[in-house]
């Protein structure tokens, strides 16, 4: 069936409620492990009808956020959302508590109990009135974004396709884009600096009400950790520090050399091949024909899989104004059926779609009859990116289908632009930290200990003469950093997984791409770290455990530099 065929109904909160509260009663009364298996078989059901519909939701209103029905449906989620995710808490509760737990936990996968007791820490009856807020203030975000317009050279755009401009092979092409970002950016600072203020304090809130510290902890529980903590994150921190960043540098300035730029602005961050980052060819049906041709050649899986997708149309990748911004894959359980939302600019980023959000895709359609898929999905959000990322550059060889004589300038471009982002995401977590142990910090303060990250992570990258850009605000349209705190460190982790990938593919690419679709078929019945482990990759939470990575990955580049 067509996506946009796809039936949606609201689902209720006395929906949610009356089937919850039953299963929740069934299983504090029980007295076989039976009926408990029987009640969560219920659970699971009203998740899949909650999650897709919702889901189809979200999806309709981030194609179009001026649709009135849709908008007024997604307030309506945001409005029940938080009592939803406190009846979920109150049956992981039941679980956890119930008399028959051992006995559980030998029929159950113990990463359910570990991933329930998790939940229940990330979750009180006291924060739903925050959580609220906390949705509203995400929407008015994402709002904002989707309507900003930005004027570059006669014509107004939403940010989206400004960006196209950002790899233009004319440097000052790029200079004026930025210029334009900023003043367009500038314009709205004032609903920037108070939506985040807002919201960092109803975190920090809901925080102490909780009896934490501050929302750190907080926000580590609510984005399931399963297998590291905050000292683990730390280390690995450093490890970018010491171990990435040097490389970085030493890179990206040689290479801008050889394009003729001396001092590295920001409007030569997304430009790493002299003559312009290559573009793909063919338009939108030719990036869709070279998917449809490199899936069938990867595997018999992955071949179904993109039929699936294209037969069913579940690409939206038209930038229009109105669209929200930016990229994701999502689900709809009930009908066995992942969806890829994205803006395509006619850059490299477009091609990246069909490789990195079609490998969370891929993973949703290998583990859609895994028995723990509902309470588990693929694991934690590093284990989906690691998916996803990994995807990228298992898609190597067959870039010549997507940019002809250009596929080794875009395998250069697309290494090396993915070693560039391992300090820029850590800087985005390292400002997360500092933020929440902080929440009092003015906007001034917050923009000063970004533009201090920016020394440490990124040393050899120049802003002055960008207006607002240079004050210390980049961070201000990462929208991961409004909506989903301490999200970001996780594509660091998968980015050091995928390049351990990427390097084995060079010696022996059957090999590794046998044990990568092993990794992607577990769903979430094993931790990120096990994972990794089976599939005979080091863990970078060990000090100095990315030395070798980094070093192993600029031999590669220096390998195939055009």
């Amino acid at each position: 069936m067509k996506v946009t065929e796809l039936p949606y109904r609201r689902i209720t909160l006395e929906e949610v409620q009356s089937r919850a509260e039953k299963v929740i009663q069934t299983v504090k009364s029980a007295n076989t492990v039976g009926e408990i298996l029987a009640a969560r078989k219920d659970m699971t059901a009203l998740h899949k009808d909650y999650n897709t519909n919702a889901g189809l939701c979200y999806m309709r209103y981030s194609i179009n956020t001026a649709d009135e029905f849709y908008a007024a449906e997604k307030d309506y989620y945001d409005q029940i959302g938080p009592v939803i995710d406190n009846l979920n808490f109150e049956y992981a509760s039941a679980l956890l508590e119930s008399p028959l737990r051992p006995a559980l936990e030998k029929v159950l996968n113990p990463v359910l109990f570990k991933s329930l007791e998790v939940q229940r820490k990330a979750m009180s009856p006291e924060i739903i009135e925050d959580m609220v807020e906390e949705n509203k203030l995400t929407s008015q975000y994402s709002k904002l974004l989707s309507t900003m317009e930005f004027t570059f050279r006669g014509q107004t755009m939403p940010r989206t396709v400004l960006a196209g401009y950002f790899k233009d092979d004319d440097r000052q092409t790029r200079k004026e884009a930025y210029v334009q970002l900023g003043v367009g950016l500038q314009a709205h600072a004032q609903e920037l600096d108070e939506i985040f203020d807002k919201l960092v304090h109803v975190r920090d809130r809901m925080a102490k009400k909780m009896g934490y510290k501050n929302f750190v902890e907080l926000g580590y529980y609510r984005m399931g950790r399963l297998c590291f903590d905050q000292q683990s994150v730390a280390v690995f921190r450093q490890n970018i520090l010491s171990d990435v960043v040097p490389v970085v540098e030493r890179l990206r300035t040689a290479n801008a050399k050889k394009m003729g730029i001396d001092t590295f602005m920001v409007y030569d961050y997304d430009v790493v091949t002299p003559g312009g980052d290559p573009k793909p060819i063919g338009g939108k049906e030719g990036i869709f024909s070279a998917a449809r041709q490199m899936y069938h050649a990867m595997s018999p899986e992955s071949g179904a899989f993109i039929d699936m997708m294209l037969d069913n149309d579940a690409f939206d990748v038209d930038s229009r104004p109105n669209k929200s911004p930016g990229g994701y894959c999502t689900q709809f359980p009930n009908f066995k059926q992942p969806f890829i939302f994205a803006n395509f600019n006619g850059t490299a980023g477009d091609v990246d779609v069909v490789t990195h959000e079609a490998g969370h895709a891929f993973n949703a359609y290998m583990i859609m009859d895994n028995e723990y898929a509902d309470e588990l999905g693929c694991g934690g959000m590093e284990t989906a990116e690691t998916h996803s990322m990994s995807m990228e550059f298992f898609a190597w060889p067959y870039m010549k289908n997507f940019f002809g004589e250009n596929d080794q300038r875009y395998r250069y471009m697309h290494a090396l632009d993915s070693l560039s982002f391992l300090p820029y995401g850590t800087m985005v977590d390292a400002f997360q930290h500092i933020v929440y142990e902080k929440p009092d910090m003015t906007p001034q303060e917050r923009k000063a200990a970004w533009r201090e990250l920016e020394s440490q992570f990124r040393p050899y990258i120049h802003f002055e003469g960008i207006p607002y850009i240079e004050e210390g605000v980049r961070w201000q349209y990462q929208a991961h950093i409004y909506e989903s705190p301490f999200y970001y460190i996780d594509y660091c982790l998968a980015q050091t997984a995928a390049f351990n990938f990427l390097l084995a593919s060079q010696e022996d690419y059957g090999d590794a791409f046998a044990r990568y679709l092993h990794l992607l078929k577990q769903g979430g019945e094993q931790v990120w770290t096990d994972l990794l482990a089976e599939a005979k990759i080091p863990s970078p939470f060990e000090p100095g455990a990315l030395r070798t990575l980094a070093q192993g990955v600029e031999a590669l580049l220096t390998k195939i530099e055009p």
